[in-house]
This record gives structure tokens, C-alpha cells and sequence, in this order.
């Protein structure tokens, strides 16, 4: 824990300043912190909202670049951010994660200026799968608007939501939710591909057909077979609907190469039915 009477002090700008102590180097974040501060002077520490240690020389330099680049109007609502996720998420980040999110918005909002905006073909799924992070998304969004007085197209919100989604330490558990969107996406995408084209996201059969993956894919990651492979059922749904039951086989074959799972024939059976209701509705 730095002593703030002992450190030695570099001022970077209005809100950022250097420090060293007891041979650990820290960035301090607070805003006027660093106003009419020179080289060496103390900082007042009642208004110091956010400490990193730095732990690499290139951090230090990635920490240059950043104050340099970033206007300190940016760089307030972005700790903003960071401290409103540490709230929602009861963890820390660490600086180069700051850096990494302080890029991100700075270049998204460059782009918003200029009247563009980048579309995010995950925002559903993130939407659904990390709400926690999502809300932080829209917060930060809320705080752009609000003081920078810039408006962020809504994706933008999911982008920012995975930058929080991957930046948490408990990786684990993390990795096992990355995986599950990915299982999503990726049956998503071949049922897309096999009607040869985009599916209505806002129709009811999509949003039940979404949420019946999500519930697959967490069978798959957690290595558990659901069903009782109904043989009846699966020639059933192989007569009845020819076209959806070829989708579904496709499914398959991608859930054991990527995953070493096998699909009992019972989740083959729902898969396809719920496959056949997005191709009632479509057609």
C-alpha cells in the first residue's frame, strides 16, 4: 500500500499522476488531482479515486502513450466506468485492462464522431448470456452521452460488456461461458447458412430456438446427455421433416469435432423441431 507523504510524484495531467514508493510504481487517477501540480509535489490524496500498481516497464510506457492520447475528459468518464464495474462486479482490474477499454471507447467514439458504427454479431448472445456486464455496457454508454456528449450505437454496449466478460480473473468459469456462447453461435450459424439466409431475431420461434441452445449448449460443456433416445421420435422427426433433420445431422457432426460430444438421439429430435419452427416461420 503506497504512503502518500513518502512517494515520489510525476504529474501526466489534470488527473493523472506517477508515483513511486518504496521501489512500486503506481498510477493515480482522480479528477484535479494533478492541477497546477508540479514535478515532485504531493498530490492532495482526498482526491485519489483510483490506484494501479504497476507491475512492468511496459505497462509504464502503454500508461505514457495513454495520458498523451486520450483528452482528460475521456479519461475521468472512463475510470467512471471501470469504477462502476468494480461495484457491479466485486473484483478489481488490472491497469493494462483499463488501457485496453481506455483504447477501445477512445477509438469508438472517434468513429461515432465521424458517423460511423460497427455492428456486433454477438450482442444477442451477450445480452442473454452476461447481463451483469451488459448493464455495464449500457452504463457506459449512459456516462459517454452524458459528459462527452457523444451517442454510441446500442452494439457498442456488447463490445464494451466482452471487454469486462474477459477480463475477469475467475477464469474458469468464464471460459465455460465463452464456450457455451460459442457452441450457440456456432449451431446458430449453420442453421443460418443451411436456409441460406439471416434468421428474424425477433421472432418468437428464433427467441425459443435460442433459448433451447442455451440450455444444450450447457448440457455440452457440462459433458451431460439429455434425453432417453427415443428411437419412435427420431424417425418420427427423420420422415416428417427432411430438411430440418439434414440441418440437424450437420449440428452433429460440429458438436463432436469440436467438442467430442455425442447428441442423443432425443436432443436430435427437439433440435430439429425447433430447426422445423424457424423454417415454418420463414416460410
Amino acid at each position: 500500500m503506497m504512503r502518500n507523504h513518502d512517494a515520489n510524484w510525476k504529474i501526466l495531467n489534470n488527473n493523472v499522476a506517477q508515483a513511486m514508493d518504496n521501489d512500486v510504481e503506481y498510477i493515480v487517477m482522480g479528477k484535479g488531482l494533478g492541477f497546477q501540480k508540479k514535478v515532485g509535489e504531493t498530490v492532495d490524496k482526498e482526491k485519489i479515486e483510483k490506484i494501479f500498481v504497476l507491475e512492468n516497464p511496459e505497462t509504464v510506457a502503454e500508461w505514457a502513450r495513454a495520458y498523451v492520447d486520450l483528452p482528460d475528459g475521456e479519461m475521468q468518464v472512463f475510470l467512471n466506468i471501470i469504477t462502476f464495474a468494480e461495484d457491479v462486479l466485486q473484483t478489481k482490474f488490472e491497469p493494462s485492462f483499463f488501457i485496453a477499454l481506455a483504447d477501445h471507447l477512445h477509438y469508438a467514439i472517434e468513429r461515432s464522431r465521424e458517423g460511423i458504427s460497427l455492428q456486433n454479431s454477438l450482442a444477442w448472445e451477450i445480452r442473454k448470456f452476461y447481463p451483469w456486464e451488459y448493464e455495464i455496457g449500457k452504463q457506459a454508454l449512459r456516462l459517454i452521452a452524458n459528459d462527452l456528449e457523444v451517442e454510441l450505437a446500442d452494439d457498442e454496449a456488447a463490445s464494451v460488456a466482452l471487454h469486462f466478460v474477459n477480463a475477469q480473473k475467475d477464469v474458469g468459469l468464464h471460459e465455460k461461458d465463452q464456450q457455451m456462447t460459442q457452441i450457440v453461435v456456432g449451431i446458430s450459424e449453420i442453421v443460418r447458412l443451411d436456409f441460406a439466409c439471416d434468421l428474424e431475431q425477433d421472432s418468437f420461434s428464433y427467441n425459443r430456438f435460442i433459448t433451447h441452445l442455451r440450455y444444450l449448449a450447457q448440457r455440452i460443456v457440462s459433458g451431460v446427455s439429455g434425453g432417453k433416445n427415443d428411437a419412435f421420435l427420431y424417425e418420427q422427426v427423420k420422415v416428417n421433416y427432411p430438411k430440418s433433420f439434414i440441418c440437424t445431422q450437420k449440428v452433429v457432426t460440429y458438436i463432436k469435432s469440436s467438442y467430442a460430444f455425442e447428441l442423443s438421439l432425443d436432443e436430435q429430435v427437439y433440435l430439429t423441431i425447433h430447426i422445423q419452427r424457424l423454417r415454418d416461420h420463414i416460410d
